[in-house]
C-alpha cells in the first residue's frame, strides 16, 4: 500500500472514529429507555413499529422530529433529554 491510500484509509478511519464519538453525545434514547426501566422491544410495540427502535439505541438511523416528541411523551420526559446529556437532568 502506498502512503497516499494509507494517509486515505487512516483520516477516513479518523472521521468514521471521531463522528461515533460525537454521535454517543447526541442519542439519549438508550439511557433514557434503561434509566425508565424499558426496553426497545417496548418501545416498538408502543409506537406500532418493528426492529427500527433497535437501529434508533445503536445510532445507525434517527427517528423523525414527530416520533422523537411521542417517544419523549411515551417516556414522560422533554424532547431534550433524548438528544443531549445536556438536559439528562430533566428527566
Amino acid at each position: 500500500m502506498d502512503c497516499f491510500a494509507f494517509s486515505k484509509k487512516f483520516t477516513k478511519f479518523a472521521f468514521k472514529s471521531y463522528k461515533k464519538e460525537k454521535m454517543k453525545d447526541l442519542n439519549r434514547l438508550k439511557v433514557v429507555l434503561a434509566e425508565k426501566k424499558r426496553t426497545n422491544k417496548w418501545l416498538a410495540e408502543q409506537l406500532g413499529k418493528n426492529v427500527t427502535t433497535s437501529k434508533w439505541c445503536t445510532n445507525s438511523s434517527q427517528s423523525d422530529l414527530q416520533t422523537l416528541d411521542k417517544i419523549a411523551e411515551l417516556l414522560e420526559c422533554d424532547t431534550r433529554v433524548l438528544i443531549t446529556s445536556k438536559y439528562a437532568t430533566e428527566l
